[in-house]
């Protein structure tokens, strides 16, 4: 039976080549067509399921065997005594064995073939059983016009596989899918296996609900990635103290009041985000002026200069409005910093200076413990590429910088893909676009750096961070706006 996929659940994701071989192998132990018979099984359950009054349903057909799983749902629908009209891009002579199997059994229950959509209404459903996986180039002649009715038309989507247009192994898509305001109206049921695409770049747009059948298959292929659970809590003992769960220093925010200049706010939300997250103290270097000794919201942060840290003993978050000023500091705390997490400015800076680029290199060969955290942007100038090169595999490229730089990195975005050397990637399926604003991003080094400073390693604590972060944004209440400030302090 079809369930739905969880915020809260790990599962192995499967690309193209190994989701065709694990099918392969499963059709050659099982009976002809029974893979397609069980697929087609699921996708009528789950159609009926979600539109249980529904006075027609639209099943638009590829020619290949994602249009086959169309085909059998549709006998079974009709045999339920619904009205499923399809409309097939394929043909009896040159369809596939399986395909035309289920095309038999459909034509053979009665069901209605059309060579146009159906009029439908907000009860109905239209079946997306055009391509599934199998979507190598965008949508052309009937197929588009097919599409563009049900991304527009008032009928909930189920897609069988994969929406249409989206490349499973990387979330890119043809087609500009997305989830309204409200309740999703598009459903996707992923067979087999699931992918990495449905969870990353558009394909969380593209999906909507996802749903999952593994067809009774268990796969023996390793997987590309894996899907980021929320990771454990663990309960602080009462005999613990201030010291147990260590010292934090954010290292940023540039002043310059010269010219104007200051992005304190980017610092004082990475540290406010410390402290919320559990860090024993939390200290606040500020670059540039210093003119500011105390933070009157937050009371509990102490403020000192870059020179009077000592870098060694303290985790170390730094590049949050560090401006041009972080360039100064990079050096020492490349050296000498055991925990350290780099995000925006530093990233920028290390970017354009090959000496930083082998220095953090370097740093696993001495045991320091390093988490990048770049948006696209920042991942294409650490790559020296486009920022759609990025977008275009964002597995590929944060498994990349993690072997280039020997350090756990994040690659925000829809979809933050966690990285590190010589381990499988997480996707994570937390967060949503309201964390689409300034400031997020400090939030989230703070919470990975108070995650490090109590002992947590970096790959663990960039997973567990992750998914919190964008779990505060899942469940923060509709009615009230989401900011960097309040997602600092949720509470």
């Amino acid at each position: 039976m079809p369930r739905l996929i969880h915020a809260h659940e790990m599962h192995p994701l499967h690309d193209t080549a190994a989701t065709r071989r694990i099918e392969q192998a499963a059709a050659a132990q099982l009976p002809a067509h029974t893979l397609m018979q069980r697929a087609g099984l699921a996708v009528a359950r789950l159609a009926l399921a979600l539109a249980p009054h529904a006075r027609t349903i639209w099943v638009a057909c590829g020619p290949g065997n994602n249009g086959g799983d169309g085909l059998e749902a549709a006998m079974h629908l009709r045999r339920w005594g619904l009205n499923p009209v399809v409309t097939w891009l394929g043909n009896a002579e040159s369809t596939p064995t399986d395909a035309r199997a289920s095309w038999v059994r459909a034509r053979d229950a009665g069901v209605h073939f059309a060579e146009e959509p159906p009029k439908l209404d907000a009860d109905d459903l239209c079946i997306d059983a055009l391509l599934g996986i199998g979507a190598a180039r965008p949508a052309q002649g009937r197929m588009a016009e097919w599409l563009a009715c049900m991304a527009t038309g008032p009928a909930q989507r189920l897609a069988v596989d994969a929406p249409t247009g989206l490349n499973v192994d990387t979330g890119s898509a043809h087609i500009p899918w997305h989830t309204d305001a409200g309740p999703p109206r598009h459903h996707t049921l992923s067979l087999l296996t699931l992918k990495p695409g449905l969870f990353t770049m558009h394909g969380r747009d593209a999906c909507g609900t996802l749903w999952f059948d593994e067809l009774g298959i268990s796969p023996a292929e390793a997987p590309v990635a894996l899907l980021n659970p929320p990771g454990s809590q663990a309960t602080r003992p009462h005999a613990s103290h201030k010291g147990t769960w260590g010292d934090v220093a954010v290292i940023g925010g540039e002043s310059d009041a010269s010219h104007g200049i200051s992005m304190r706010g980017a610092a004082l939300l990475a540290a406010r985000s410390a402290l919320s997250a559990g860090a024993g103290r939390v200290y606040v270097s500020l670059l540039g002026d210093f003119d500011l000794l105390a933070d009157p919201t937050a009371p509990a942060l102490m403020f000192r200069r870059f020179d009077a840290l000592d870098l060694s003993a303290l985790t170390s978050v730094c590049g949050c409005g560090g401006g041009e000023a972080v360039v100064k500091v990079l050096p020492a705390l490349l050296a000498a910093a055991p925990r350290l997490v780099l995000d925006a400015d530093a990233l920028n800076a290390i970017a354009r200076d090959p000496a930083l680029q082998a220095s953090l290199a370097n740093r696993s060969s001495h045991g320091q413990a390093t988490v990048l955290t770049p948006h696209p942007l920042e991942a294409a100038r650490l790559l020296a590429c486009t920022t759609a090169e990025v977008q275009a595999d964002r597995l590929a490229c944060a498994r990349e910088l993690a072997q280039r730089f020997r350090a756990t990195v994040v690659l925000k975005g829809s979809g933050s893909v966690i990285a590190a050397p010589d381990q499988l990637p997480y996707i994570n399926p937390t967060g949503n676009a309201r964390l689409a604003t300034a400031g997020t991003g400090d939030v989230l080094a703070g919470m990975i750096g108070a995650r490090l400073a109590a002992g947590v390693d970096a790959f663990s604590a960039a997973r567990t961070a992750v998914w919190q972060h964008g779990h505060f944004a899942d469940v923060w209440p509709y009615g009230l706006p989401l900011t960097a400030e309040r997602l600092a302090t949720p509470s």
